[in-house]
C-alpha cells in the first residue's frame, strides 16, 4: 500500500509545489483535512480526502457548477479524484465567523449571503440529464437523516425508543414531508452557514462571499440553505436579523408563495435540527468528538421553534409524547450507550 505522504508529496510535485511544506488549516467534523502551502508570496489550499470516506470527485463536480453559475468556489488548481486530493485556490483565513469575531457588521455579512442564495436560485436551473449529477433530496435520506435522533441521542440518554416508537416517529415526519416540497427544487449546499462562507477581498457584489463544503450538494428544496444559514446551531442568530433576512429573501424571490415557503422552512429547520442532535452525538459516542455536545441545547430551542408551526402538528406530538422538555438535553459525553 502506498503511503499517503508519499502520494501527497506526488502529487504537489506533479503540481508544480515540489517539496512545499503543507501548514495544517482548520479541522472539521469530517475526515477531510485542509493544509496551506506558501511560496515566494504565493499560497495555496491542499484538501486531503481520503477515500472511501470522503469523495472528492463530488466536490469537483460542484465546484465547477458553481464557478460555471459565477460564484467563488475556489478553483481547482489539480486535483486527482481517485487518491482524494486537490490543491486549491487559497480564498483566505476571513471566514464569515472570524468576521463577526473581528467586528465586522453582522447585518452586511447576512445580506451578502442571502443575496447569494438569491442569486443562485435565480440563475441555477434544475433540468433532468442536463449533466449536474445532483442527487435528489428525496424523502428517504431525509428520513434516514431524522432517525439520527432516535438511532444516536435518545440511546445516549438511556431513552432507546422500541420499534413502534421508532416507526411511529418517522411516520411522523413522512406525514410532514411533502409540505417541504411546496416550493420549486435548486441547488441546495446543504452547510450553508458562517462557517463556510468567506469574505474575499476585491471581488464584488456576491463574488465578493467565497463558499467553502459543499461536496454534499443535492438538489432540493430552495427553503433549506436559508434555513441552514438562519437557524445556525453554533451561534445565535438575533430575532430581529432572521426576520429581516427572511423578507429579504422572499423580496428577492416574488415568484415564490410566502405560506408555503414559511411551511416548508419549519418542516426542513426541525428536519435538519432533529438530524445535527443525532449527529453531535455521534460525533461523540463514535468518533470521540464530545466538543459537539455544547450545541445540542441551541439545537433543541431552534427544533422548538420550528415545531411551533402548525404544519409540524404529528412531529411535535410524537416528540411531546415520546420526548418531553426534561430530555431535551445534550448527553454526557460518557452514559448510557
Amino acid at each position: 500500500m502506498v503511503d499517503r505522504a508519499d502520494l501527497t508529496a506526488r502529487f504537489l510535485a506533479e503540481a508544480g509545489w515540489p517539496g512545499a511544506t503543507p501548514r495544517p488549516l482548520a479541522a472539521d467534523a469530517s475526515f477531510r483535512r485542509y493544509f496551506r502551502l506558501v511560496r515566494d508570496g504565493e499560497s495555496a489550499v491542499l484538501m486531503d480526502a481520503p477515500p472511501p470516506h470522503e469523495d472528492v470527485a463530488a466536490f469537483h463536480r460542484v465546484q465547477r457548477l458553481l464557478r460555471d453559475l459565477g460564484f467563488s468556489a475556489p478553483r481547482a488548481l489539480r486535483v486527482d479524484e481517485t487518491a482524494g486530493l486537490m490543491l486549491l485556490e487559497d480564498l483566505g483565513d476571513r471566514t464569515f465567523t472570524r468576521a463577526l469575531a473581528e467586528g465586522a457588521p453582522e447585518g452586511a455579512l447576512y445580506r451578502l449571503a442571502v443575496d447569494l442564495l438569491i442569486a443562485l436560485h435565480r440563475t441555477f436551473a434544475p433540468e433532468p440529464g442536463g449533466g449536474t449529477e445532483l442527487l435528489p433530496y428525496d424523502d428517504t435520506r431525509l428520513l434516514d437523516e431524522a432517525a439520527l435522533l432516535t438511532d444516536w441521542y435518545l440511546p445516549a440518554l438511556g431513552r432507546a425508543p422500541a420499534p413502534a416508537q421508532r416507526k411511529a416517529y418517522l411516520a411522523a415526519w413522512g406525514a410532514v414531508l411533502p409540505i417541504a416540497r411546496r416550493v420549486p427544487d435548486t441547488l441546495v449546499l446543504r452547510d450553508y452557514h458562517v462557517d463556510n462562507l468567506m469574505v474575499v477581498d476585491g471581488r464584488d457584489g456576491v463574488a465578493a462571499c467565497g463558499l467553502l463544503d459543499f461536496q454534499d450538494a443535492v438538489l432540493g428544496p430552495l427553503s433549506y440553505d436559508l434555513v441552514s444559514l438562519l437557524e445556525d446551531v453554533r451561534r445565535d442568530v438575533p430575532a430581529k436579523l432572521v426576520a429581516e433576512m427572511r423578507e429579504r429573501y422572499l423580496a428577492g424571490m416574488p415568484g415564490v408563495d410566502r405560506a408555503a415557503f414559511d411551511a416548508s422552512y419549519a418542516v426542513l429547520g426541525a428536519q435538519r435540527n432533529a438530524k445535527i442532535i443525532g449527529i453531535f452525538t455521534r460525533l461523540c459516542r463514535r468518533d470521540g468528538k464530545p466538543e459537539y455536545l455544547r450545541h445540542i441545547p441551541r439545537t433543541w430551542r431552534l427544533l422548538e421553534g420550528d415545531l411551533a408551526h402548525p404544519a409540524l402538528d404529528p412531529v411535535r406530538t410524537w416528540f411531546d409524547r415520546e420526548v418531553p422538555g426534561d430530555a431535551r438535553r445534550a448527553p454526557d459525553a460518557e452514559g448510557p450507550a
